[in-house]
C-alpha cells in the first residue's frame, strides 16, 4: 500500500504504483487537465513517472512559478527536434532553461542565420500542434554509451561518461527526438502552447571552455500566454 499525502494533509492510499497524473484525476478532472508536472517529496517530477513509496505530492499547473521553467525546458527540446528535422547534420549538445527563457548549443559546420531561425520557429509550432507524447526512459550507462558511440555523438557521449556510476541515466523522447536529460518535462509538446519566440544567435564553447569546440547557440523565450511574451 502506498500512502500519498496532499498539501491539504489529506491522504490517499493506493494498492500499487501510482502516477501524479492518476492522483490529479482522483482529485478532479479539471486539475488533471491543467496539470503540468508535480513535486514529489520535494523533487520536481513528471506526471507519468511512477511513485513507488509513501510520498508527499503537490500537483503543479501554470499558476505555480516552477512550471514556467519546465515549459521553457520543453521549448528547448522542441527547438532541438526542429533543428534536427531541418538540419539533420547538426549535433545537439546542451539545452537548459535560463532566467529569461532557454537556449540550446549546436555543433554544425555551416553557420545558422536569421532565415534559419524563422524556419526553426515555424517547425516548432508544427511540433507543438503534433501533440507528441514526451516520455521518460531510464537506460543503463552501458546502453547510453553504446548509443552515442554508434551515432557518433561525441558531445552527448562525454556527458554520459561524466555521470557518476551510481546515478540514473535518463532520456526523454518525443516523436523521433531523443535527448539525454534529467527532466522533468510535461507530458506532451502541446503543453508548451504557441507563446514562444526565438530571439538571437550567439557563439559559445563546449562546456564553457575556450579551449574546446566552438558551438552555435540559439536563444529563445517562452511564456504561458501572448501577453506575457
Amino acid at each position: 500500500m502506498i500512502t500519498i499525502t496532499l498539501p491539504s494533509k489529506d491522504k490517499k492510499q493506493y494498492k500499487k504504483l501510482v502516477t501524479s497524473n492518476q492522483i490529479a484525476k482522483d482529485i478532479s478532472e479539471k486539475l488533471a487537465s491543467e496539470a503540468l508536472v508535480s513535486i514529489v517529496n520535494g523533487e520536481l517530477w513528471d506526471l507519468d513517472r511512477p511513485i513507488e513509496i509513501d510520498s508527499t505530492i503537490s500537483i503543479l499547473t501554470k499558476k505555480n512559478k516552477e512550471t514556467l521553467d519546465v515549459i521553457r525546458h520543453d521549448a528547448a527540446h522542441i527547438m532541438a527536434e526542429a533543428v534536427l528535422e531541418l538540419f539533420p547534420e547538426t549535433q545537439v549538445t546542451i539545452g537548459p532553461s535560463i532566467e529569461n527563457g532557454f537556449y540550446y548549443d549546436f555543433f554544425r559546420e555551416k553557420k545558422f542565420n536569421f532565415s534559419d531561425l524563422e524556419a526553426i520557429e515555424k517547425r516548432m509550432h508544427e511540433i507543438v500542434d503534433r501533440d507528441e507524447i514526451i516520455s521518460r526512459e531510464v537506460w543503463s550507462r552501458k546502453n547510453a554509451i553504446n548509443y552515442f558511440k554508434k551515432n557518433n555523438e561525441k558531445f552527448k557521449l562525454e556527458l554520459v561518461e561524466a555521470i557518476p556510476e551510481n546515478e540514473t541515466v535518463s532520456f526523454y523522447r518525443q516523436g523521433k527526438f531523443l535527448d539525454l536529460c534529467r527532466g522533468p518535462h510535461t507530458s506532451s509538446t502541446k503543453k508548451l502552447g504557441h507563446s514562444f519566440k526565438l530571439t538571437k544567435l550567439a557563439g559559445s564553447y563546449w562546456r564553457g571552455n575556450s579551449k574546446n569546440q566552438v558551438l552555435q547557440r540559439i536563444y529563445g523565450t517562452a511564456f504561458f500566454n501572448d501577453k506575457d511574451l
